[in-house]
């Protein structure tokens, strides 16, 4: 677990590395406020989760551009993590927040520390699509009582947003007009140029019109100033209930952080290290737990905005966090700073993640991965605020989808004269050795009057100790049955270990050139009945 010492290109210290990295503190400040209220904690704790967590990850970090603090997503699963444990915003839940951004941050250090990063591979795109979406819709209509300046009420995420859209005459005026405008200024700021600070604009626009205008609705309050305080006194009793969810918040949040990674590091082809990554975002949400923040991620637009700002090395994340704790002693302007404005600030970051597109477009890809992507999509909206629940539930359904993939070994049979042709296509292993076996006797069964069998195994993916065994056991019993039995297009991968299992024939075999057989003869797909496989894909 070393560091870097600044002597690469990447690592040396410019101009524009501290331009762009105050440039972006601007911007993530209101920003991380609003993911703090998003999370169930006071806006402050959001300046907490950005200052030194992105100083620690300033030490690790694999991708200059890398912007690490508060985010939606995670911010979202932090909610719905903490809620059955503690009231949102109090003294309970803050602790508990510590915590399981310790639990995240350790785990992502194991991780890395364990150079397994390939695991962040482990959430399938259908999941992430259909978590995605269902996240922001949930997020958009959590932000809807604020944005309306109504009092939430009682129920779930879903249920408090329909009962404020079903009461006008309880909205706040001055609140709608704040939150509209807030997403109107971001949406067109991002769209005349990335670099226009919509967020900042309508930030400092809130305060100043909650200071000039008779505006009754809620605002953030005292904010205390000074460094965050290092608190060591956790409630590490809840670790157990918040193992699972933790695990879950370092998987998801990390896939956000290095889709930006990989994205930059493609773009100007250099290599990035997902295990590097890893200890980067760790460490950040460790150090983000210790002055009660919470959990942390990577920021598409922050890091997008560093790199169009021209930063080249990882003191720009260091500059912004530097630059967010040295204004923690100024906090105190933005007291009157509207929560409408803020849940407006919100509501204009979660759009982009709106993608019903994606989602349609998985059934014209695959049927079977279409519906584990709807389906996450449906559970995350169903066991609102517990998502956290729902990807996983999602990520056992997506193996799952896997291994019958696995176990669905198909059998391609012909016949020519007094020859069946049979050619298994899958992967060998000990779950679909059974199957292999049942579809060789079942078209023996059919074809009894067949007095030879040429057995084309060019089609076999991996091969396992055990498939092979029970191949080569079946093949010796219908020699000794008097067939006349011959092995063709052995893989080369296959090929030692059909060997090692006794395999009859596998020496004289030869290379696979004809793996599929011909459409237009009999005998068909499967077990020999012109029935075409089922789509599993």
């Amino acid at each position: 677990m070393s560091v870097d010492l600044p002597s690469h290109p990447r690592h040396r210290f410019r101009l524009r590395d501290a331009v762009a990295g105050v440039s972006v503190a601007l911007v993530a400040i209101p920003q991380a406020m609003a993911y703090a209220e998003l999370a169930g904690l006071p806006s402050h704790h959001g300046l907490y989760a950005v200052a030194l967590p992105l100083l620690a990850a300033a030490l690790f970090a694999s991708s200059p551009y890398l912007q690490t603090g508060p985010v939606a997503t995670t911010s979202l699963l932090t909610f719905g993590a903490l809620v059955p444990l503690a009231s949102p915003g109090s003294p309970e839940f803050v602790g508990a927040a510590a915590v399981l951004a310790l639990v995240v941050g350790l785990t992502r250090v194991v991780v890395g520390a364990l150079r397994v990063g390939w695991i962040s591979y482990f959430m399938s795109k259908p999941v992430l699509e259909g978590f995605m979406t269902g996240a922001a819709v949930l997020i958009v209509a959590s932000q809807l009582p604020p944005a309306l300046g109504v009092v939430p009420g009682e129920g779930g995420v879903l249920r408090q947003a329909f009962a404020s859209l079903r009461a006008p005459e309880s909205w706040n005026s001055l609140s709608v007009g704040m939150s509209v405008g807030t997403v109107t200024v971001v949406v067109v700021a991002r769209r005349l140029h990335p670099l226009v600070p919509g967020v900042l604009i309508a930030a400092v626009g809130g305060i100043v019109a909650s200071l000039l205008l008779p505006y009754n609705g809620a605002v953030v309050g005292d904010v205390p100033t000074g460094l965050p305080p290092l608190d060591l006194s956790l409630p590490f009793g809840l670790i157990p209930a918040l193992l699972v969810p933790g695990v879950i918040i370092a998987l998801v949040g990390f896939a956000e952080a290095s889709s930006i990674s990989r994205t930059y590091a493609s773009e100007e082809r250099e290599r990035w290290d997902a295990n590097r990554e890893f200890l980067g975002q760790g460490a950040a949400s460790v150090v983000a737990g210790l002055p009660g923040g919470f959990p942390v991620g990577g920021s598409f637009a922050r890091s997008g905005l560093t790199k169009m700002l021209g930063a080249s090395s990882r003191w720009a994340g260091f500059v912004t966090g530097l630059t967010v704790l040295l204004f923690l002693p100024f906090a105190g302007i933005l007291t009157p700073l509207p929560r409408a404005v803020l849940a407006g600030i919100v509501i204009a970051a979660v759009l982009s993640m709106l993608h019903p597109g994606s989602l349609l477009r998985l059934a014209d890809m695959s049927r079977a991965q279409a519906g584990v992507g709807w389906g996450t999509f449906v559970l995350t909206l169903l066991l609102a605020p517990r998502v956290d629940q729902a990807v996983l539930l999602a990520m056992l359904a997506s193996a799952t989808l896997h291994l019958m993939r696995e176990l669905r070994l198909e059998v391609r049979a012909r016949r020519v004269a007094d020859t069946l042709h049979l050619h298994p296509r899958g992967v060998l292993w000990f779950a679909s050795a059974p199957v292999l076996d049942d579809r060789i006797l079942a078209n023996l069964e059919r074809h009894r009057d067949a007095q030879k069998l040429v057995l084309h195994l060019g089609g076999l993916g991996r091969v396992d100790l055990t498939g092979a065994s029970m191949l080569a056991e079946m093949l010796d019993q219908l020699r000794t049955s008097g067939l006349e039995v011959t092995v063709e297009g052995v893989p080369t991968h296959a090929r030692r270990v059909l060997k090692g299992a006794g395999a009859p024939g596998v020496d004289q075999a030869e290379d696979p050139v004809d793996a599929e057989p011909d459409e237009d003869l009999p005998g068909g797909y499967g077990t020999g009945e012109g029935r075409a496989p089922r789509d599993w894909s």
